[in-house]
């Protein structure tokens, strides 16, 4: 979405800061692939994160339309 390609230090750290603050919990591998889930938790400030982007982009827009 960014145009920018994650590293494997950038992805797997982030894993585990996910993991870490229980917003993602792992599942059983499913063969090379690790898969993961959203936790409740992680449910919540993911929803906390989205509203507050919800509310950037719309500030965003009504300043574009101003012009």
């Amino acid at each position: 979405m960014s145009g920018r390609r994650l590293g494997p230090g950038s992805l797997y750290g982030a894993i585990a800061r996910l993991e870490t603050a229980s917003y993602i919990e792992s599942l059983a591998d499913e063969g090379p692939r690790r898969p993961y889930r959203l936790t409740p938790a992680g449910f919540r400030a993911l929803s906390v994160e989205l509203d507050a982007l919800k509310k950037v982009t719309a500030a965003g827009k009504r300043r574009l339309a101003t012009r």
